[in-house]
């Protein structure tokens, strides 16, 4: 392919809103323009790059027996009505209306038309296990696009889904997936962290994303340092995130040795920092109490204290049993976080959030500050296992400018539920080893899940047994961002120059520079250019009428992972040489031009057995 017949825009200066090397780059290398906040278009260098990750995507999936098809990128809105996501996914759907008035959306992922495809053909349990994939453009409304195509409102993703007759059939392909996934990142050139994840909106058990690490990443790992030396392979989310029980219980013993709680005053004294200064003495000693407001909540609370009044909280369309909202006081240890997301994991909740100032007074008849579990009634109370351990604790009173002391868990009060919902933090200690944790910043590529019965139970999907009655399957999800995986190969592989390609996405192999497009010079481009593609080697001439430094700076800029020189001055020697250079490396070298080819074409199928391997 000739440079002068190509379409690759590049810039010299930084777009404004560029503030991640991929985004830079992106735009630099002439590979992506913006049409609007979020919206991007791929311009022709770039799509090669795109095609190549998505084709690598496709022959793993294959691979391991998934199937692809493709289900349109509108669809009714009565699909997600019946999953309960129509109300649950909240603004982050773009919703349309045809000229008959009905709803319908524009996919941000595509679970519900998948089932009800595969509702409307599933019969005996001689069709499962089944998989299906589709690789197709998505979009989800967000609220503040940034980071070019890593975080847009337009996006391409791999989405598969798979149905079971058991858990070891779901466990089975979720294994196959996982290995796949490592595959797909290994063939890009990516190094990524599995870690444990919350299943979110999708709903289901399992989980497990695939982060590379970026000093702007969306989300926080916790990993393990025993890991670097291989000892051990924990690696969570913090959203996910467990640790070592850093308390041991002995509730009988400490109830005995503690007198009974009394009330103390503590004048205009709300945050824990205020009642250590008061008290003397430290947060952990505290049990902090917060009221929450959880939506689209999928308990039965028809018998926890304070949720008498709930069925009229009830939406008029949804699942059964779901809540539009319901308030729960939670209970933690007063030097921890409660983290949102295990709460609403816990809770069933689509979210979860801190309720305000009014709802926190009428529910209960204290101000903001004073709230603790010692004879609340009002609220369901669900306590984190760190409270479960306390001794002589703090807490409020339910009352304005009071507090308890002397406070035991199980003999002052009780609990609706106990979970673990505190935020892990650098420092807390491994779950599996017991060795302290640290914190990354990552980025999600791809993610994992295993879904169970979410949606064929809301779906009404079903099929016969082998006994010829009727069972409902489960069910695997399984995602992988195209977009934010072709960013993320810039982000791992760039110096200060530009790009540099993995050869398995790299648009072209080799970049051919002719110092002057003509005479002697042409003919050794044109017969080495012959050569390397006979052999399957992509090349792009540069056959533009610019000076050889303009030339080097885009080479160097777009990432061709091999650059070819030639000029009168090589070919002039006793031996006719071209130089060859490695965008890796920092020089050049210069091979005869009756080896040059050969040596290329070695070089690339090498390194692309590497990364096929």
């Amino acid at each position: 392919m000739n440079y002068s017949h190509q379409f690759i825009p590049t810039l010299r200066e930084v777009p404004a809103d560029a503030v991640i090397v991929s985004h830079r780059l992106m735009f630099r290398a002439g590979l992506v323009r913006k049409l609007a906040n979020g919206l991007f278009g791929y311009l022709p260098l770039g799509l090669r790059t795109f095609r190549k990750v998505e084709q690598i995507v496709r022959e793993e999936m294959n691979a391991i027996g998934a199937l692809e098809m493709k289900p349109p990128v509108i669809q009714p809105a009565e699909l997600w009505k019946e999953s309960g996501r129509w109300d649950a996914m909240g603004e982050s759907l773009l919703r349309v209306k045809n000229r008959l008035d009905n709803d319908f959306i524009v996919t941000p992922t595509a679970e519900e038309a998948f089932t009800a495809i595969v509702r409307d053909e599933l019969s005996s349990y001689r069709q499962l296990p089944l998989a299906l994939y589709q690789i197709n453009t998505k979009y989800r409304d967000e609220i503040r696009p940034r980071y070019g195509v890593m975080r847009g409102r337009e996006f391409t993703m791999k989405d598969a889904y798979s149905w079971h007759a058991n858990e070891e059939s779901l466990d089975n392909t979720y294994q196959a997936m996982g290995r796949a996934y490592r595959r797909i990142f290994k063939r890009c050139g990516l190094s990524v962290i599995p870690v444990k994840a919350d299943s979110g909106a999708m709903g289901g058990s399992g989980s497990e994303e695939f982060m590379v690490e970026s000093d702007i990443g969306d989300n926080t790992l916790i990993l393990c340092n025993s890991q670097t030396q291989g000892l051990c392979e924990y690696a969570a989310n913090v959203e996910k995130a467990a640790c070592k029980a850093d308390f041991s219980c002995d509730g009988d013993n400490a109830a005995a040795n503690t007198p009974n709680y009394e009330k103390i005053d503590t004048p205009n004294v709300r945050t824990i920092e205020e009642l250590c200064a008061f008290l003397k003495t430290e947060p952990k000693t505290f049990i902090k109490t917060l009221i929450y407001r959880a939506v689209n909540v999928e308990l039965d609370l028809s018998s926890a204290p304070g949720c008498g009044d709930l069925k009229a909280n009830k939406p008029s369309q949804g699942s059964p049993g779901v809540y539009a909202h319901a308030f729960f006081a939670v209970a933690i240890r007063g030097d921890l976080d409660v983290n949102e997301v295990k709460l609403a994991a816990a809770l069933k909740a689509s979210e979860v959030t801190l309720a305000s100032d009014l709802d926190v007074q009428r529910l209960t008849n204290a101000p903001v500050g004073f709230a603790g579990p010692v004879g609340l009634q009002t609220l369901p109370l669900i306590i984190d296992q760190s409270v479960t351990a306390m001794t002589n604790a703090v807490t409020g009173a339910l009352a304005k400018d009071a507090h308890y002391k002397h406070v035991v868990y199980g003999r002052d009060f009780e609990a609706w539920k106990i979970e673990d919902i505190r935020t892990v933090k650098a420092g807390d200690l491994c779950p599996l080893c017991g060795c302290e944790l640290y914190t990354k910043m990552g980025n999600e590529l791809g993610h994992i899940f295993k879904l169970g019965y979410k949606y064929t139970n809301s779906m009404n999907v079903s099929y016969l047994d082998e006994n010829g009655k009727t069972q409902i399957p489960t069910m695997g999800c399984y995602g992988i961002g195209v977009d934010r995986t072709m960013a993320s190969v810039i982000e791992e592989h760039h110096d200060e120059t530009g790009i540099i390609w993995p050869v398995s996405v790299a648009p072209y192999h080799v970049i051919v520079i002719p110092i002057k497009y003509d005479g002697v010079v042409k003919e050794v481009a044109d017969k080495l250019i012959n050569e390397l593609t006979a052999s399957g080697i992509e090349v792009l001439l540069d056959d533009r009428s610019e000076r050889p430094g303009v030339k080097f700076n885009d080479a160097d800029l777009i990432g061709i992972p091999y650059r070819v020189v030639i000029g009168d001055k090589g070919l002039g020697l006793v031996t006719a040489q071209v130089e060859v250079k490695n965008r890796k490396e920092k020089e050049s070298c210069m091979v005869d031009v009756d080896k040059a080819a050969k040596e290329l074409i070695q070089k690339i199928q090498e390194e692309l057995k590497i990364y096929n391997s």
